[in-house]
């Protein structure tokens, strides 16, 4: 039970960085179902970062310049989205599953030309970073900590306090209720909009390094993130783009995720004989199952996917 908890608390802290920024996003307006790409992204520039790190390196130090590179890779590539869909009012949805199947495509030619370059034999889509790894973990007893939910819990305080107790969130909120109206007031809409996609591309790359790191020591771009993206769209409109919602609806997408790791550890489970792929298909099955009995009362942001135009009233 204590690995199942172990398990549930690192896949929940990526659906809840992942999802908070995607609420970030929506709050402004613009609808990022270009997460899964960015997680992938995020992760790759996370991973190139300790790959090539000295192994003598403080681990404070690799710790700061893989979320560094994570963050930069990550925010670099939602820019494309940022781009598109509120400089030239593309498609939102579109662009968003352009940037989900390039995300991983690029990724994976970057790695195999990266692994070329230094040995000529090496084709695969492999980087390895067994050294750098042990900086995001530590021991507590028997149960294996990772600090990425401790940033989890962070940014979910910070996402609370920011959207409901500044001047910045209760704008970015009325770019995607009325941007129109906003304007009015002397708010620049763009400005916010973008801030919005950025903050996002910030949380997906930190879930998308997260994720890498989970149990692993290599990760093979060619797999991407297990459509992770997609399940913390679905934590996020299961917690009615809310904060506090999202984080409760994190925590039970990632027990169901958990319990593809560990069934065999739990004896009742074990004893169903239950393949282990209907553990792994739970979560997406119970994201199907939310999103269809909930869609009716979701309340979204009334602007969200609507190109701003400032003529609109």
């Amino acid at each position: 039970m204590l690995l199942l908890l172990q398990y549930t608390l690192i896949f929940a802290s990526v659906l809840l960085l992942v999802a908070l920024g995607g609420c970030y996003s929506e709050h402004s307006g613009v609808i990022n179902l270009g997460l899964e790409g960015i997680m992938v992204i995020g992760a790759l520039g996370g991973a190139l970062v300790m790959r090539f790190l000295p192994a003598t390196m403080n681990g404070f130090l690799v710790v700061l310049l893989t979320l560094l590179g994570a963050v930069g890779f990550g925010d670099l590539y939602s820019a494309l989205l940022a781009v598109a869909c509120i400089n030239f009012k593309a498609d939102q949805t579109i662009v968003g599953t352009a940037l989900n199947i390039l995300g991983t495509a690029l990724a994976t030619v970057l790695v195999k030309a990266i692994n070329m370059s230094i040995n000529p034999d090496d084709v695969s889509s492999t980087i390895q970073y067994v050294g750098a790894k042990r900086n995001f973990v530590a021991s507590i007893g028997s149960f294996q900590f990772n600090w990425f939910m401790v940033i989890a819990v962070i940014a979910l305080i910070v996402a609370y306090v920011v959207l409901y107790k500044t001047k910045f969130g209760l704008r970015l909120m009325a770019c995607g209720e009325h941007p129109q109206a906003a304007a009015s007031v002397g708010i620049n809409v763009y400005k916010m909009r973008w801030a919005g996609v950025l903050i996002s591309g910030v949380f997906g790359s930190l879930g998308g390094i997260s994720y890498i790191l989970a149990g692993v020591s290599e990760w093979k771009f060619e797999n991407g993130v297990a459509g992770f993206g997609f399940l913390a769209l679905a934590v996020m409109i299961f917690g009615q783009w809310k904060p506090t919602r999202i984080a409760l609806a994190a925590l039970l997408f990632g027990l169901f995720r958990a319990l593809s790791n560990v069934y065999i550890g739990i004896g009742f489970l074990a004893a169903l004989n239950i393949p282990s792929t209907v553990y792994n298909m739970l979560p997406y099955i119970i994201s199907l199952l939310v999103l269809a009995l909930t869609s009716k009362n979701s309340k979204a942001p009334k602007a969200e996917g609507i190109p701003y135009d400032p003529g609109m009233r």
